[in-house]
């Protein structure tokens, strides 16, 4: 694990899951051992894993103690303040939010949405002077290292721009000092990045979670607080249409402000999946205007982000966003103020092609020899059995991810125990048809049902009523539920000791019978000898219909556990 990166995993708490690999949009994941961790090189930081990690093993990076090292040491620290700070804190006022931060420590409070504004304005100045070229929005972090690594052929098509963090961390640098450090609070976790790569312009990232967090260990209400005090304004003035940033078609509104009526086409999608399908092969179209694209990585925009409460509808936290903006009014157009050029360069992950020999062997190493056997079930996070092979061999991911593979292991080696136990072993359904059965079975019957377990191995399918006289007992079990344990009968002259107990209530019984009549024993002595062995078989074996009816993922801890008990059952 690496704390040092943005996004990393808890070994300790990941074992055997796979949500974080079925819902990681460009499958950046290495499954180790059962663990999952994060490719970091392959990661496009959308923070999806850490959204769906049941267990919270998907960690995001811990800022706090460097930022309070910051303020400790000097005496204009700034907070750049992420727009959607809006639908995230709606019940409170902004002099409430801005004095609540300030009293953490904090010189000031600025609003990212004046980075948002000059980018706008860059944009438009951008479009004016050019005709019949396509542009993506770069405002997104994820967005541009998605496009950068999956799809660098479109990498030309970025806005070569600085976004509008580190846009709006030049205004703050230029206004309080290249000396004056800047930290980021909104809902990003790929922002951290940004912090990573621009130490110049931007200090360090905390996340509304974290800022919470803080509020209530330097127990700080917020909402306690006077809604109009003085000391809670935005430095060094307020944002305008630049609040609408977060929402789908912020942006865009945004560029419009300032380009007035023009001929340029406007698109916006969100979502990764949706971004894949708007740009895969945009690079062959033409047009005479030019087409701005806004793409935003997390679906519905940054009032989405993975470090928000997620416990309000989309509609309302829009709704937020889009009524503060209508009581604000339109402001006048900007005019571009700072050189925020920055080129973006492909940066291609490498996708490994392998040929149709190379994938069927690794589908025929977990049990998949025909096209009938990929079921493309995506238990193991990947959306068909090929790509989960094509992973195998990225070293990606491991065989027993294979919920479909890991039931055949266990099934083998049930079938491998029951095989070897030296008591007769027979598993019945309610219509008393055999499910399986082993050898000492089939030669305490007789040798007609030895003959028939040569030709048909189990003895699966074939009718008890016809094999033996005493079928009623199994019918009574399985009509009654009740287990019937070390009771004797007498069969072919010989005494059988038997048990037969619930697998399935009222479906599936099993059964362990012994043969008590060797002549060189006392018959009491058998007989207690027989219920020793009873008694370990049966545990023997419902520890194996436990095994078949539960989860593939604990397999071995079970199968060790019955293979250690049944090898102690044949030295006593």
């Amino acid at each position: 694990m690496n704390y040092f990166k943005p996004i990393y995993t808890e070994k300790a708490d990941c074992q055997d899951c796979y949500k974080c690999v079925r819902m990681c949009p460009v499958k950046s994941i290495k499954v180790d051992k059962g663990s999952a961790a994060v490719i970091y090189e392959n990661c496009i930081l959308c923070g999806e894993c850490v959204l769906v990690c049941p267990s919270g093993a998907k960690k995001t990076r811990n800022d706090l103690d460097a930022v309070k090292n910051l303020l400790k040491f000097n005496e204009k620290v700034i907070v750049s303040l992420a727009p959607s700070f809006i639908s995230e804190f709606s019940d409170l006022s902004y002099n409430q939010v801005i004095s609540a931060i300030k009293k953490l420590g904090f010189y000031g409070v600025s609003e990212t949405a004046l980075g948002a504004q000059e980018v706008s304005a860059n944009i438009a100045k951008l479009m004016k002077e050019t005709s019949g070229q396509i542009y993506f929005s770069t405002a997104c972090p994820s967005v541009v290292e998605y496009v950068t690594k999956y799809h660098p052929e479109s990498a030309k098509f970025l806005t070569p721009m600085l976004s509008p963090l580190l846009s709006q961390c030049k205004i703050l640098k230029k206004e309080f000092g290249q000396d004056s450090p800047v930290v980021f609070i909104g809902p990003c976790i790929a922002k951290k990045k940004e912090a990573d790569d621009h130490p110049d312009l931007l200090d360090a990232v905390l996340t509304f979670q974290d800022l919470r967090e803080w509020f209530k260990e330097a127990r700080i209400n917020p909402a306690l607080l006077p809604i109009d005090d003085p000391e809670g304004r935005f430095l060094p003035l307020q944002a305008n249409e630049g609040i609408l940033y977060p929402v789908e078609g912020g942006m865009i509104k945004g560029i419009k402000h300032n380009l007035g009526k023009s001929k340029n086409i406007f698109m916006s999608f969100s979502g990764i999946k949706n971004i894949n399908n708007a740009i895969t092969g945009i690079e062959k179209l033409t047009s005479e205007e030019n087409l701005f694209v806004e793409l935003l990585a997390c679906e519905s925009g940054c009032i989405n982000g993975p470090k928000v409460t997620h416990n309000k509808s989309n509609v309302i936290k829009r709704y937020n966003i889009l009524k503060k903006a209508d009581q604000l009014g339109n402001s006048e157009p900007h005019s571009p103020m700072l050189d925020i050029s920055q080129d973006y360069l492909s940066n291609p992950v490498q996708i490994n092609k392998y040929s149709e020999e190379e994938i069927a062997n690794v589908l025929a190493d977990i049990g998949k020899i025909d096209e009938k056997y990929e079921l493309n079930c995506a238990g193991c996070g990947y959306n068909t059995c090929k790509e989960f092979a094509a992973s195998i061999l990225d070293n990606k991911s491991e065989k027993m991810m294979c919920v479909t593979y890991m039931r055949q292991l266990a099934q083998k080696k049930a079938n491998a125990l029951i095989a070897t136990m030296p008591s007769g072993i027979v598993i019945v359904d309610d219509k008393l048809k055999i499910v399986e059965s082993n050898l000492n079975w089939a030669k305490l019957i007789g040798e007609e049902a030895e003959m028939m377990f040569d030709v048909k191995p189990g003895l699966e399918g074939a009718s008890l009523v016809k094999m033996v006289p005493f079928h009623n007992l199994f019918q009574n079990v399985i009509d009654s539920g009740i287990d019937i344990v070390g009771k004797e009968i007498e069969y072919n002259g010989t005494i059988l000791l038997f048990s037969i107990f619930t697998i399935e209530k009222h479906k599936v019984v099993g059964s362990i019978f012994r043969d008590i009549t060797e002549p060189w024993e006392g018959k009491e002595q058998i007989i207690t000898k027989a219920k020793q062995v009873i008694k370990k078989n049966l545990s023997t074996v419902q520890k194996i219909a436990y095994l078949l009816g539960e989860n593939a993922s604990e397999t071995e801890i079970i199968l060790n556990g019955i293979i250690e008990s049944f090898s102690k059952d044949k030295i006593s």
